[in-house]
């Protein structure tokens, strides 16, 4: 071939390759129907059983059932709009019952811990599963919950111990949790399979809240596996069930964004969402297709909006890794990234709190002490895109370029995952 044909061709594949299109999986006529103006009969129901429980408590208010009814109520408010407010004041009433039978009913301090794991106040969600081990009646659920809070606090050898301990093939709950189990350690697949399992479990039972819960689970694992088709049928399932899962709706946006690079309809996507549903982690998402339209006003506006929104001391510090993410690259505001970074890794020591506190050093240009952190605390012990990302970018500044080529190969597998934006970051590292 003559260097003249050479060129042509490489200029013809540079332009298709410009040109091609992601392949389109979503289709709107699928979805468009749950985006729009709902009367969710759900909020309907739970409204009238919390008004019924109120007024039986208000006539008995020794009744301490009533009182985890009227709590209940609230905590399934919290889970159909997100209002912080219902969570806050379900943990008020979940409190009172646990008082009322004087910490010895194993139910409500799981009940109470379960909110406390949504608050992401874990140690003292530990405290009341161990409250409620040592009772020891309706064991294997405390068991399974214990799991879950020290998986969430790095404590990972007590995790797997609890793991076995319920260890069967033939239950959802381990499914699930042994899923969640490999996926920490890093083997997606293993992950997908036990998902997977799970799913024809649960779909043979005709269970409706487990099918609610794996379809919007396993899409996400199919994503973050590349597997964007069988993605956005499981959000799909999960919206037939539920027309109002505001979680399968914003994963549907995010395929939108990520995959099919449409920035306009996941922005539309989304907003309808917030109609009716209610978190400030929309906001940081509307911002970031906002920066990849090249909006930088409508980015700082919704930037505003969440900085507003979770201006409220109810949310604690369910929102401590954004706001230190986002305070950790200005320098106006590093020291208080800072600040929550070591507020995380006093409340869960894991990788991922350590994360916040290199990524602090790093943008504060101290790079040894990123290191530091990064070597001792991080290397080796997650798989998260967005950690290794910023572990790239600190073995970059400090010249250890081997680990950074390294891990750049593993963050090229993960761009759907962590979107367009970091994409093209990915690329220039």
């Amino acid at each position: 071939m003559t260097l003249r044909l050479i060129t042509l061709f490489c200029t013809l594949v540079s332009v298709l390759s410009c040109t091609i299109s992601p392949k389109q999986v979503t289709q709107v006529q699928q979805y468009e129907a749950y985006l729009l103006p709902d009367n969710n009969p759900d909020l309907k129901t739970t409204a009238a059983e919390l008004a019924f429980w109120k007024a039986k408590h208000q006539k008995h208010p020794e009744q301490f059932p009533y009182v985890a009814k009227i709590a209940s109520c609230y905590n399934h408010l919290f889970g159909i709009t997100g209002d912080i407010d219902c969570l806050k004041l379900a943990e008020t009433y979940y409190m009172q019952a646990v008082e009322m039978t004087h910490y010895t009913n194993s139910g409500y301090l799981k009940s109470l811990a379960s909110n406390y794991i949504s608050q992401h106040k874990f140690k003292a969600a530990l405290a009341l599963l161990k409250k409620a081990e040592t009772i020891g009646d309706h064991l294997e659920g405390t068991q399974k919950m214990l799991f879950d809070v020290h998986l969430e606090l790095g404590n990972y050898d007590l995790a797997k111990t609890y793991l076995d301990t319920f260890s069967d093939d033939s239950d959802f709950d381990y499914l699930i949790r042994v899923a969640k189990w490999s996926d920490h350690r890093g083997q997606l697949d293993v992950a997908i399979k036990y998902l997977e399992k799970a799913r024809d479990k649960a779909e043979f039972a005709n269970n409706k809240s487990e099918k609610q819960w794996i379809y919007t689970n396993l899409a996400d694992f199919y994503g973050h596996h590349g597997n964007i088709e069988a993605s956005y049928q499981h959000f799909l399932k999960a919206l037939e069930l539920n027309p109002n899962d505001a979680y399968a709706k914003k994963g549907i946006a995010w395929i939108v964004y990520s995959h099919e690079k449409n920035p306009k309809e996941a922005l539309r996507i989304i907003e309808s969402i917030s109609k009716n549903y209610h978190d400030p982690d929309y906001y940081l998402l509307q911002a970031e297709i906002a920066e990849f339209k090249g909006d930088d006003k409508l980015k700082d506006a919704f930037l505003n909006t969440y900085k507003i929104a979770v201006d409220n001391n109810n949310y604690g510090d369910m929102y401590n890794k954004y706001n230190a993410l986002l305070y950790a690259e200005n320098k106006a505001e590093s020291a208080k990234a800072l600040k929550i970074a070591h507020r995380e890794i006093n409340n869960r020591p894991t990788p991922q709190s350590y994360d916040l506190l290199a990524w602090t050093y790093f943008n504060q240009g101290d790079y040894k002490d990123a290191l530091q952190v990064v070597e001792t605390h991080i290397d080796g012990k997650t798989f998260e895109p967005e950690v290794l990302f910023h572990a790239a970018k600190i073995y970059k500044a400090c010249g250890a370029l081997k680990k950074v080529n390294v891990l750049k190969k593993e963050l090229q597998e993960s761009t759907f995952e962590l979107g367009p934006l970091m994409a093209q970051k990915i690329e220039n590292i």
